[in-house]
């Protein structure tokens, strides 16, 4: 069997930049495995499959890293609502909606002469997870452990449908000097903890925040984009601000480290001290087409 595919690179508006992305537009016939076997063979941070809507919304998605199907994620929404945008999957809808095992994903599209802006809305409300030793993070990221900063929270699960261990950083420095260390996120992941670790500055330039996020047991050593928990990051921030109510936005850059450089668009709701719904967005560039052969 041929199936068409497209990859975009997401939250950028240039090609070769952003986070890479490959979308099957029509996935009809595609067993779990087969995915997940493509998935691999594209080894991008995340792959979708698009399927008929079973529940009367746009589209039913699947989402698949190279080693596990995830139940949400942010830059796959984002970047395969514009490539149906772009190829015409999707007539004039300004305002989508995207079946997900994590739930229904809003989807709003700003399209102009150059390109396609393309804003999800986060599909679970924010929640805290448990929090983590200063110790064992430092540990599993290479850095000494006063480089992390504990005074807003320790390094602490947050979510918005994917759950990401959430650490503030003190130093450009710190952030730049990060690598994963394999030993470290192992014990992590001994605690029953799946160490997908995302690393913030508070930044005072073009952009509010700069970031890395490093999924290595996920087959993710590092990723570019990552919409999913840069939007967590938004709620997370937005929690801790101390205004009872109001509209929280951010500009962050991630994927500089990696020769990839993003920018995502981050805001969150907030009324009477809990914040309500969040949203990430960012623009996307066509890279290129082809057909892939499944037995």
């Amino acid at each position: 069997m041929e199936y068409q595919y497209y990859v975009c690179d997401v939250f950028t508006d240039t090609a070769f930049g952003g986070n890479q992305l490959a979308v099957l537009p029509n996935a009809t016939g595609l067993t779990t495995t087969q995915m997940q076997q493509i998935a691999r063979e594209f080894n991008y941070s995340e792959t979708t499959f698009v399927f008929p809507a079973t529940q009367g919304h746009t589209k039913k998605i699947r989402i698949f890293t190279p080693t596990r199907e995830v139940p949400f994620a942010g830059h796959p929404n984002i970047g395969t609502a514009f490539v149906l945008a772009t190829i015409g999957d999707l007539g004039a809808a300004q305002q989508i909606t995207f079946e997900e095992r994590a739930g229904l994903v809003e989807i709003a599209l700003n399209e102009n002469s150059n390109s396609i802006f393309c804003e999800l809305k986060a599909p679970e409300q924010f929640s805290l997870g448990e929090t983590l030793e200063v110790a064992t993070i430092a540990k599993a990221l290479s850095i000494p452990e006063e480089a992390i900063v504990s005074e807003t929270h320790l390094p602490q699960l947050a979510s918005v449908g994917l759950p990401f261990i959430m650490v503030e950083l003190n130093s450009l420095k710190a952030l730049q000097s990060a690598k994963p260390n394999l030993d470290g996120f192992q014990v992590i992941l001994d605690q029953g903890i799946m160490p997908d670790i995302h690393m913030y500055l508070r930044n005072n330039d073009a952009f509010d925040l700069r970031t890395r996020m490093f999924a290595p047991f996920d087959g993710v050593p590092e990723d570019p984009a990552t919409g999913s928990a840069n939007c967590a990051l938004t709620a997370l921030l937005t929690h801790y601000n101390q205004k009872a109510s109001g509209q929280f936005a951010y500009t962050i850059a991630q994927g500089v480290e990696m020769g990839r450089p993003s920018v995502l668009k981050s805001r969150a709701e907030k009324r009477d001290g809990q914040v309500r719904n969040t949203w990430i967005g960012g623009d996307s560039v066509m890279s290129c087409k082809g057909v892939i052969y499944v037995d």
